[in-house]
């Protein structure tokens, strides 16, 4: 035909060869290509497809030629419509990111140019459209976004909820699925529970959070058994799916992908997502999750660690506030029988002032000094719980208030006047009445020198040194009767903990701050573990087993424990600082090591500089200085 053509016309058979050699050559260089391309006619039915378009959408060029290709999703069809007038208008378009199908159902992201091609007479003939396939490229865009924000988002968490819904959420949108959970593993009952589930549906992660199942079942079983990732395509296929959980749940899992969380060689559960919305889970979801798992498996455990800590704490204070209440309660209690007490012993040694065995006499001071030890611990533990009720005081003045009359009248019966009603009231008064402690200006130098020698007669019997440095100091504002608590304390302690024949160092200077208060000890000594707590309970440092309840001042005599708690507690009202140093004697290392309580009578310490030098314990006080 070709040849009838040259002899018939010879100059239309050169163009046609020519245009064929054309044609050729294009089409030579399209298939070259390695993006997609493909020529419409203006019907907008396919006249040619290149191999990288077979290769990437799966249609060949016999099943398109002549027809449309069915590779616009429904919800891209106006906007393609509308693309195509443009182009029409514009002739040509450049850099538009839609998506498009492939034979096999997968959504590819596709970057596009089209332009017009027209014929010699400037008539459009048809278009040509060039995809370029922008799908991993999106995909590795949008996980570096989502890693990203990953990263930056852990240290922000402390509360391990927020964080593992952060963190499902951020997995639920890059890989594209129905649900997310973090499923955590309980090693005490050997089970998985989903912490947090993630869904489409809010009511459907919230009834995955109420299952549990056994550690060696479902495919986070098999997870935990080889440690290694699993994608299940079909999970009516796959026997490690355990159905129970969507039972329970009430929800239909069609496929999955689980990959566990380390830390260092302790497994502590797994990252799952479930139902892929495009396509099935591939290789580069197992990797993108993995790379999530690895990032978060500390953090988690840190939350974990923390949210527990924090329930512990919250437990304690519940327990702190119910003995406090207890023992708010007993300090109140106490008060009435040992006032009772106390004034049964006076009637009794008035009765038996006449008596000729005077061997009740020892009796009644031991009863005496136990007696005022209780009620000297009473005060102390109103002093540590600062919230003092005064119920008691309020409803014994009120009935004495209430009974004046009948009180008075049978105060003249039987005494010829109203003297015991006065006594009474002013009892009532001592015993159960508010005590207000307003601040003071006090020089501490003067103070303490006086308060030394007011206690050093309570201590005459022991056979101790005391060293005093007293320089002369600002001044300070206290409430006397607190700084008294405080410097007796603080002395009492330090003759208690020294054995006879040591030494006892009290300073005052000016510090940095303000004035500061110094009791040094050569004695036993603190060991480090009870250092540690000595401050923040009601808390001896001496081993229980050896509580002695012996005079005060005596050596190891035993003490009730709260005279250094009921510091802290001052510290923290009256605005001064504690500072506790402590070496324990290097003989006697251990809390049940018995001290003889005699320099001399130990096996170590022969000489008072042994003594010296093997152990003790300095308290410095520091007070802030009142300005003039």
């Amino acid at each position: 035909m070709q040849e009838d053509l040259k002899k018939s016309c010879p100059r239309a058979a050169d163009q046609l060869e020519a245009d064929q050699r054309a044609e050729r050559r294009y089409r030579a260089l399209l298939d070259f290509l390695p993006d997609p391309v493909f020529v419409f006619n203006l019907d907008g039915t396919v006249y040619y497809v290149n191999p990288a378009f077979v290769k990437v959408f799966g249609w060949t060029l016999s099943e398109l030629k002549g027809k449309r290709i069915p590779f616009i999703p429904e919800h891209l069809k106006e906007e393609t419509r509308l693309g195509t007038q443009r182009l029409f208008k514009d002739r040509v378009v450049h850099g538009v990111e839609t998506k498009r199908l492939t034979k096999d159902g997968r959504v590819l992201d596709i970057l596009l140019d089209a332009a017009i091609f027209y014929e010699e007479q400037d008539e459009p003939a048809g278009h040509v459209v060039i995809l370029r396939d922008i799908t991993q490229a999106k995909r590795a865009e949008r996980t570096n976004a989502s890693l990203f924000r990953i990263s930056r988002a852990l240290p922000r968490f402390r509360a391990l909820d927020p964080l593992l819904e952060f963190i499902a959420k951020e997995i639920k949108g890059l890989l594209s699925v129905q649900g997310a959970m973090v499923i955590l593993l309980d090693e005490e009952k050997g089970e998985f529970f989903f912490r947090v589930a993630e869904f489409d549906d809010t009511e459907t992660g919230k009834k995955f959070k109420e299952v549990r199942f056994p550690v060696n079942k479902g495919v986070a079983g098999e997870v935990y058994r080889t440690g290694k990732p699993i994608i299940v395509p079909d999970t009516s296929k796959n026997p490690h799916f355990y159905r129970q959980v969507d039972q329970q749940a009430g929800y239909e899992t069609r496929s999955m992908l689980d990959v566990p969380m380390w830390i260092q060689d302790r497994f502590i559960g797994v990252l799952c997502a479930v139902n892929k919305k495009e396509k099935e889970f591939d290789h580069s979801d197992v990797s993108v999750l993995s790379t999530i798992a690895s990032m978060v498996a500390l953090p988690i455990e840190n939350a974990r660690i923390n949210d527990e800590l924090n329930r512990s704490y919250e437990e304690v204070q519940v327990l702190n506030r119910a003995k406090d209440r207890v023992i708010h309660h007993l300090s109140h209690e106490l008060k009435t029988p040992v006032a009772v007490l106390a004034a049964s012993l006076g009637l009794l040694e008035k009765m038996l002032s006449g008596s000729q065995d005077k061997r009740y006499e020892k009796i009644l001071e031991r009863a005496r000094r136990n007696l005022h030890r209780i009620l000297e611990m009473q005060y102390e533990i109103e002093d540590i719980l600062r919230e003092k009720d005064y119920r008691a005081y309020y409803l014994i003045s009120k009935l004495l208030e209430a009974c004046t009359d009948e009180l008075e009248t049978l105060a003249m019966a039987e005494f010829g006047d109203v003297e015991p009603v006065r006594i009474i009231r002013s009892k009532v008064e001592a015993l159960f009445g508010p005590r207000h402690s307003p601040n003071q200006k006090i020089w501490l130098h003067r103070f303490v020198s006086e308060q030394i020698e007011r206690l050093e007669p309570k201590f005459s019997h022991r056979n101790l040194k005391l060293i005093t440095r007293l320089h002369e100091t600002s001044a300070i504002a206290m409430p006397p009767e607190v700084l008294t608590k405080i410097i007796e304390g603080l002395i009492r302690n330090a003759v208690e903990n020294t054995p006879d024949g040591g030494r006892i160092e009290v300073g005052v200077e000016n510090g940095k701050e303000g004035p500061e208060l110094c009791v040094k000890d050569y004695g036993v000594g603190i060991t480090q573990g009870n250092q540690r707590l000595i401050f923040e309970n009601y808390f001896t440092a001496r081993d229980p087993l050896q509580y002695a309840s012996r005079r005060s001042y005596d050596f190891n005599a035993g003490g009730k424990g709260f005279d250094l708690l009921r510091m802290k507690f001052f510290s923290e009202q009256y605005k001064f600082k504690i500072q506790m140093e402590s070496k324990r004697c290097r003989f006697i290392p251990s809390d049940t090591d018995p001290c003889p309580g005699i320099i001399g009578h130990c096996t170590h310490c022969h000489k008072v500089e042994d003594c010296l030098e093997s152990g003790g314990t300095t308290v410095i006080v520091k007070f802030s200085a009142v300005h003039p």
